[in-house]
């Protein structure tokens, strides 16, 4: 059957710049597709405007209790669960307002699933399963524009009010359309035709990165270009909050270690206790400064000098 370009996506076009690829000299191949993923790069920038809209809106809609929701399908939902994931242990994000939607499931995170991004009811059943709702934020990605287990998930969670972001590789599809606040990551065909795990894929995983990134930061999840709610889970993170301490206020290591137990591991509680406050001042201290160290600092500096 004749392919007919112009009704494809450009996602799943092929590149003249790639039909000679399978014979090509192995460094050449190499070469093109890094050229690729500096193109995937090049296309997050072009979007930094949406992205800093979309991550300000997140920023707003979250400030009460509300959940963060990615929902997605193959390559783009396990990109999507990725970031999610690593939003608890880097910044402490609780679980609780963190909402994984994948197509397939758990099982899909490890092996494709064949007619998984298809299932709308799916999508619906989870929607009414997790009630979501308005003060909620969901994140839908999908290459295509088009997935229909993603594209539900969005309806679904627009419907009820909650804040939509579609992130999509395909200009003015439903995703983009639809969504609250559309990405469009303009990466192009594939070096391989169809196979956005690769342009596509980087594109977004640096979108996502971007928005989660920048929303922690505006939450005060972020001092001084360091993770100071990140969760020490291991000796090398314990090291870490220790070292994190350390740079923070210019103490040694044996009163760093004792704040630190006072505090529960708490880099930003520790840094409080360090600054003379006790437990109980520095909790509501961070409390009054909405987590943000750098106002809780100069809060308990003005409440200790009164004394």
């Amino acid at each position: 059957m004749a392919r007919h370009p112009s009704r494809d996506p450009e996602t799943e076009r092929l590149s003249p710049r790639y039909t000679g690829i399978d014979v090509w000299e192995p460094s050449d191949v190499i070469d093109a597709l890094i050229e690729a993923q500096f193109s995937a790069v090049a296309a997050v920038r072009m979007a930094r405007a949406a992205l800093e809209r979309a991550a300000l809106a997140m920023e707003d809609r979250l400030r009460g209790s509300g959940r963060l929701i990615y929902a997605g399908a193959g390559t783009s939902g396990r990109l999507a669960v990725q970031d999610g994931a690593e939003l608890m242990p880097t910044f402490n994000w609780p679980q609780e307002r963190l909402l994984l939607l994948m197509a397939g499931g758990k099982e899909a995170l490890i092996r494709a699933m064949e007619g998984s991004e298809d299932q709308i009811g799916y999508a619906a059943e989870l929607a009414e399963q997790h009630r979501i709702a308005a003060e909620d934020v969901l994140v839908a990605v999908a290459a295509s524009g088009t997935t229909p287990f993603t594209l539900a998930c969005l309806r679904e969670a627009k419907v009820r009010g909650a804040l939509t972001v579609g992130i999509a590789n395909n200009r003015d599809t439903p995703i983009l359309t639809e969504a609250d606040c559309p990405v469009f990551l303009d990466t192009g065909a594939e070096p391989i035709a169809g196979s956005t795990r690769m342009k596509a894929g980087t594109a977004q995983r640096i979108a996502l990165l971007l928005l989660s990134s920048l929303v922690m930061i505006r939450f005060g999840r972020v001092h001084g270009g360091l993770m100071v709610d990140m969760q020490a889970l291991n000796e090398k993170l314990i090291q870490r909050s220790e070292n994190m301490l350390g740079d923070l206020t210019g103490r040694n290591q044996d009163e760093v270690r004792e704040a630190l137990q006072q505090a529960k591991g708490n880099v930003k509680v520790a840094a409080l206790l360090l600054r003379g406050c006790d437990v109980g001042q520095a909790a509501a201290i961070l409390q009054r400064a909405e987590g943000r160290l750098r106002e809780a600092l100069a809060l308990a500096d003005t409440e200790l000098n009164r004394r």
